[in-house]
């Protein structure tokens, strides 16, 4: 009995080592696998770069706490990784529409970088009602002139909406004296950095003493800014096409009652999901328009949605 229990041994420790030789055959021995696999689970502390700015307004780097704070945006931004690439591929797809208007506007582009951590670039809707791509409240959408009801909502047309917010953003600089603080204003309320300014008696955002959200705020967009603007500095790798396309559409004028959007699609060669996909402030699938409105609706260009190879 002992010596067939050796002998199996024998033969397991031998089936063992034949199935190791095989693995080890089998096994990716490529240097460029072994050389990115090694280099792949690294991660690196950042350098903060020695100089930074919103809108042409220097960041005070030699502030510990600033840069720390600063440092912090960077790190957390750079590794989330997945976030990061959606980011650069949504802004490949949306920065076309917003930056001539903030042009138009004299509105730093820094700007835009203040959209992207805002809602990501999608059409969001946050708890406090807050809704598009520039998180506009219901009651400043309507006094800056959007429509925002059940039927249209103006807040999710990014041209529209972009409009406002550039609107607000001048009104802010106006009242509260620089870009940066316009910008924290966006997310706390002019009315509201304002009295902190005179609480405490300062005169710069850096300055100030805030709450976890509007303290990190403009540090946000200044990281998001960094890192789109600089992909492989901070490790993100990609192709011009792997990123979303711009796709070009061409305005038609509706001044009428449209009872079915399906129908009204067709006509032009798309279907309803595509016709939302391009206007998301239409939020039924009709037009009430008992007011005569004139709107106008974005129709994609011939081929862009073949559903053909």
């Amino acid at each position: 009995m002992k010596r067939i229990k050796n002998a199996l041994a024998l033969v397991g420790l031998f089936g063992i080592c034949g199935m190791f030789v095989f693995a080890l055959q089998d096994a990716p021995t490529d240097e460029n696998f072994e050389k990115k696999l090694i280099n792949d689970y690294n991660v690196y502390a950042l350098q903060v770069p020695s100089y930074l700015d919103f809108a042409g307004e220097q960041v005070p780097l030699h502030n510990p706490d600033i840069l720390e704070r600063m440092d912090r945006e960077l790190l957390v931004n750079t590794y989330w990784q997945s976030n990061g690439f959606l980011m650069f591929k949504r802004a490949r797809k949306y920065f076309p529409i917003i930056e001539p208007i903030l042009a138009k506007h004299g509105i730093p582009d820094d700007f835009k970088y203040l959209a992207v951590i805002e809602s990501g670039l999608t059409n969001a809707r946050s708890h406090a009602g807050a809704s598009g791509v520039w998180q506009i409240m219901k009651d400043t959408g309507r006094e800056y002139g959007l429509e925002v009801n059940d039927n249209v909502d103006e807040r999710y047309n990014i041209e529209l909406a972009t409009e406002v917010a550039c609107e607000y953003l001048k009104k802010s600089k106006d009242k509260l004296g620089s870009w940066t603080l316009a910008a924290s204003g966006y997310n706390a309320g002019m009315a509201g950095m304002a009295r902190r300014l005179k609480e405490q008696d300062v005169s710069s955002y850096y300055d100030l003493l805030l709450g976890e959200e509007t303290g990190r705020y403009v540090f946000r967009i200044i990281a998001l800014k960094e890192i789109l603007s600089h992909p492989d500095k901070y490790g993100f790798n990609f192709r011009e096409k792997d990123l979303y396309g711009y796709i070009p559409t061409y305005k038609v004028e509706v001044d009428t009652v449209v009872t079915d959007f399906a129908s009204f699609a067709k006509g032009f060669g798309i279907n309803y999901k595509i016709l939302k996909l391009h206007n998301p402030w239409l939020r039924e699938p009709k037009l009430n328009n008992a007011s005569r409105k004139k709107y106008l609706i974005d129709i994609p260009r011939e081929g862009y949605y073949n559903t053909n190879p």
